[in-house]
Parts: structure tokens; C-alpha cells; sequence
């Protein structure tokens, strides 16, 4: 292996030890209760609770699926590798779930709820990471960086809501 794979393998090594590590020794940020006391909390129409909450969330679907078709219509993106379309790709899945995980938060406001409003942003905003990798720096680092940049947006979410109540140490 040369020195400069070397030093990526090296690089990438450190920063997963440094994510593990601060996992294991830094508590999760509570979520306030009042974060779900929404101010416009009608029901007005078809008995949906919180209605505009939920409603406002549509736009989401049809802006993702838009952004999904023309990703892989006739290169109408004219997009520069497979990594950039994957990362793209990945962006509109997530822009497109936030329709149906956001207005499920909002149609019942709680932490476990929270969770699916929370989850394909996190896919979203990571995927764009990926994207300013290949677009600012190289085009091979940036689409390696895709699937840890997900993976890792996902996991804090999971550490947040305490999914893997493993990662929650006590220390005096």
C-alpha cells in the first residue's frame, strides 16, 4: 500500500475512532416536551390534527420525486459520475421520504414520531456533504465518503432517541 492510501486509511480510522468515541462519552440532548406544542394546533379538515403542520409537508413528495426523475432522465442534471448521481439520488429519496416522515411527526408530535421527521433530512443534508466532497475536492473521495456520511447521520438520530441504549455509558 502506497503512502498515500496509507494516510486516507489512516485518516478515515481516526475520525470513526473519534465518532465512537464521543458516542460512548457524550450524554444524548434531551428533547423539551414543549418542542411539540406547535403553535397552529387546529384540526381543519378531514380530522387531521395539527392540519397545516401535516399539509405543508406535500410539497416535499412532488419536489423530491421531480428532482429523482430528472437525476435519471436523459442527464438533464449533467452530472459528472456515478458517485454524483448516487449522491443525488440519495438527496431526492431523502427530500422525498420528508413528506411522509415529517407529516407523520406532525399528525402525532412526540419523541418516537420525531424520529421519522428527523431521519430523511439527515439522509438529505449527508448526501449534500457527499456532493460538496466531489464537487470541491475529488470526485473518488466524496463518493467513498457517501455511505459513512449516511451511516453516521443515521446512527446519531438511532443515539439520540437511544436506540442503542449500548452507546449510553455512565460515568460519575
Amino acid at each position: 500500500m502506497d503512502d498515500s492510501r496509507r494516510k486516507k486509511w489512516v485518516a478515515w480510522a481516526a475520525a470513526l475512532a473519534i465518532f465512537v468515541v464521543l458516542m460512548l462519552v457524550t450524554p444524548a440532548i434531551p428533547q423539551d416536551e414543549d418542542y411539540h406544542d406547535f403553535a397552529d394546533q387546529r384540526t381543519l379538515f378531514l380530522g387531521i390534527p395539527n392540519t397545516l403542520n401535516v399539509i405543508s409537508n406535500i410539497p416535499f413528495f412532488f419536489v423530491g420525486l421531480t428532482g429523482l426523475i430528472l437525476c435519471h432522465y436523459k442527464d438533464f442534471f449533467r452530472l459528472s459520475s456515478q458517485g454524483e448521481l448516487w449522491s443525488w439520488t440519495l438527496f431526492f429519496v431523502g427530500v422525498t421520504t420528508v413528506a411522509f416522515g415529517s407529516s407523520y411527526y406532525h399528525l402525532y408530535p412526540n419523541d418516537a414520531t420525531l424520529v421519522w421527521d428527523r431521519l430523511p433530512m439527515t439522509i438529505a443534508f449527508t448526501s449534500v456533504m457527499a456532493i460538496f466532497i466531489i464537487e470541491r475536492v475529488d470526485d473518488r473521495t466524496g463518493t467513498k465518503s457517501l455511505a459513512p456520511l449516511v451511516i453516521a447521520g443515521a446512527l446519531s438520530i438511532m443515539y439520540w432517541r437511544q436506540v442503542f441504549p449500548i452507546f449510553k455509558l455512565s460515568f460519575p
